[in-house]
């Protein structure tokens, strides 16, 4: 093993010593010095999951988080050097992680926070007019079988909880006092402008818009939607994907030759 992957693997390892061949320009023991460097890159590493986990470390607390993130850390070593990207995998790591199970909902929290990172930081893409998706939507004589291409930045999340009221919560000293988290909520995270924002909307909303991430025709859509909620309301799911300008482009779905 090289020094510089001796040196990579005992930064996250706090049971391997510093790592043979280091030395210090000032005399000062290698050991110390490493261990001081070591400590740094961990507390960087736990402070970018808390930025970025606001509302899972409200929950448990910040010693129960940081002790939580911590092993986070040794086991997940940053894979690249955006650290945006860190922390990919936290909340699958919060779901598996038995002493946080008595907060059922914090995996599911902690994943909504994981997608407004992911929403801000998605690439820029210039949404289609407001008036122009009205006009393509109402001048098409084969309405179902359009396709409409949603902004990269928009996700979505179907919970057991209430995931949204909880997150929304959290966001307002008084919001947490009248709190109940123990009902199944979906979630919308869009980025409009600068700003992410989270919407609640219902199960048959999740499916249609999942639908038409994947390229599927509007009629179809709407089936997917029924199919997961008979209470699905077309207009209503729209009007919040126009109003908030979700939709980057219309067309209709090109129909393959025989």
């Amino acid at each position: 093993m090289s020094v510089h992957d001796a040196f990579s693997s005992a930064l996250l390892a706090p049971e391997l010593p510093c790592p043979d061949g280091l030395f210090s320009s000032n005399g000062a023991d290698p050991a110390s010095r490493f261990a001081v460097y070591r400590n740094n890159v961990y507390s960087s590493l736990i402070n970018a999951l808390a930025t970025a986990y606001p509302v899972t470390l409200q929950l448990v607390g910040d010693g129960f988080f940081r002790a939580m993130a911590s092993l986070y850390v040794q086991a997940h070593p940053p894979a690249s050097p955006l650290m945006n990207e860190y922390g990919n995998t936290f909340a699958a790591f919060v779901q598996s992680f038995e002493p946080a199970a008595s907060v059922p909902y914090l995996a599911d929290i902690a994943l909504l926070e994981r997608l407004r990172v992911r929403a801000y930081h998605a690439a820029d893409c210039q949404p289609m007019d407001q008036q122009a998706v009205l006009k393509a939507l109402q001048g098409q004589a084969d309405l179902g079988e359009l396709c409409l291409q949603l902004a990269p930045s928009l996700s979505t999340l179907d919970s057991a909880y209430a995931v949204v009221a909880v997150w929304a919560a959290h966001q307002t000293e008084s919001g947490v006092a009248s709190l109940n988290p123990w009902h199944a909520q979906s979630a919308l995270v869009l980025r409009q402008g600068l700003q992410v924002k989270v919407f609640a909307i219902d199960p048959g909303s999740v499916a249609f818009i999942n639908s038409l991430a994947h390229g599927t025709p509007l009629e179809n859509a709407v089936e997917h939607a029924l199919a997961a909620s008979t209470e699905f309301d077309l207009h209503q799911c729209l009007t919040l994907l126009i109003n908030h300008n979700a939709i980057t482009h219309v067309h209709v779905k090109q129909k393959v030759s025989p």
